[in-house]
Order: C-alpha cells, then structure tokens, then sequence
C-alpha cells in the first residue's frame, strides 16, 4: 500500500497484522527502490507479520520495461525472493508516467514487456492498472494470457495519473485535467468482462479477477463478486488506509464490520441480473 515514507513501516505493519487476522490479501506499494538498495526493506518486509497470507511485490511497466532492455529480469525474482512474498504484481500505468514530471515514457507496448515477465518469472503475476482502468481490447488480450489475477483498478478510486498532474505547473493543469480523468469504472469493466469472457470462451487464461477503484463498500463488493462467473475478490485501498492510520484498533474493526455486512448481504440479498 506505502513504503518509504513517514509511518510507511507502521502503516504497512497494521495493514498486514489485519490481514492475518481476518484473512485477507495484502498487495505492497511500488518495490522499485528495492532493486537494488534495501534502505526502505523494512517497510516492505511484512511476512512475520501477515503469516500465511497472500502478499504481493508490486512493480511498474516503465521500470520492468527498462530490466528487459539490458536483461536483468532475473531481480525480479530475487525482490520477490527477498520480500518472502508470493508474487508479483505488474502495475500498468503509461498515462500516469507521461503526466509526472519526470516520468518515464513507455516505448516497448506493454504487453510485450508482460510477456516476458510472465516467461521469466518463477512466481505467479498479476497485472492492474492505477485508477483509469483497462479499455475492452486491453481486457481481452490481458485476459488471454496465464495471469494469477486481472485487477481493474478501475476509475472511482485513486487516480495517480491525477494526482501526478496536480504536482506539475497550472498551465499544464489546465491543458491536462480532461485526460486525467478519462477511465472505465468499475461498473464498465465488470460489464465488458461478461461480454468477453462469453465471446473468448476457453481463450481466457488469467485466473482470477480482482475488482478495484471506487469501491465504496461490501455493497459494491458483494454486486460485483455476484455478476463475475469466474473466481473473483474485490479490493480497497484508501478506506484501509483511513484507520491503518489512526491505530490498529480502529483498522480491526472497520475490516470486522465489512467482513459482516458482506457475509448480511450474501444471506439476505440477490442481485438484479
């Protein structure tokens, strides 16, 4: 979720005690700074804290794009090997990087360079996008490859490509912010996956869905994980962010009190189809 700022470490520490209690997954914060300097590893290295639970290193296309260029895929999973997590997540983000001051632009299409991580790797990957979510065709061509999941990250929730523009200039603000806040919301892309999981049919090779980006609650958790014929969790960030802040205490019990109404809303409600 965080890593390498202030209170990163205590934040990171309560989101993975949380999940070990109640079971959840836990996705990590961007890992580039742990290539190759361990400054901040104490932020990240979570696995005495969240036990048995998944836990996921998290890495952007731009940077994975730049390790394939001079073939240095394999610290890839040497991070992975170091953070004992079981997995990557491949972060997609090519709006983002070109709105950031100094981002980095993306001259490989990203699906080559997945491609290749997905060939090198010797850990299972997942693949999300940073609060624009995935278009149709991005979908369906993500969709046919062996991913553990396909994380929406759809628009609703944190926009990065937004919050870089608001660190540049007013001028570029002004020229930018429409593009910033184009994206497919959850809603969309839960609507486009039943098309195309019906229309690709065995094709479809990723294992799992993860539905993010304004998801406000077990409410819409529970509408989306009810439409998806295929193995499916839904996932928050800022609203565990809230009380990881605050103490522990209060992050137990907001993940307590959506654990129930999720298990209220799986026994007394249906879905319109």
């Amino acid at each position: 979720m965080t890593g390498g700022a202030e209170k990163a470490g205590t934040i990171n520490k309560r989101l993975a005690l949380a999940c070990k209690e109640f079971g959840l997954g836990m996705g990590l914060g961007s890992c580039r700074q742990l290539l190759e300097d361990n400054t901040y590893l104490k932020d990240f290295a979570l696995r005495a804290y969240i036990g048995e639970q998944p836990l996921f290193a998290n890495l952007g296309i731009a940077q994975l794009e730049k390790l394939a260029a001079v073939k240095k895929l394999h610290l890839v999973n040497d991070l992975v090997e170091k953070l004992e997590a079981d997995g990557i997540i491949v972060h997609v983000n090519p709006l983002q990087e070109w709105l950031q001051p100094e981002g980095d632009r993306i001259t490989v299409a990203p699906l080559d360079t997945i491609q290749r991580v997905l060939e090198s790797s010797r850990f299972p990957v997942m693949v999300k996008e940073v609060g624009q979510g995935f278009g149709p065709e991005s979908m369906r061509a993500l969709l046919r490859l062996p991913l553990e999941a396909l994380d929406f990250a759809a628009q609703g929730g944190t926009n990065f490509s937004l919050l870089e523009m608001l660190r540049a200039d007013p001028f570029v603000q002004e020229q930018y912010e429409g593009l910033a806040n184009i994206g497919h919301s959850a809603v969309n892309m839960t609507e486009t996956l039943l098309q195309v999981l019906e229309e690709e049919g065995a094709a479809v090779r990723a294992r799992n869905i993860i539905v993010s980006g304004g998801i406000n609650g077990f409410l819409d958790g529970y509408w989306h994980l009810r439409k998806i014929p295929m193995p499916a969790l839904y996932a928050q960030a800022s609203a565990f962010l809230k009380p990881a802040l605050e103490s522990e205490e209060k992050l137990f019990a907001f993940v307590a009190s959506q654990l129930e109404g999720l298990r209220l809303a799986y026994t007394y409600l249906n879905i319109r189809k």
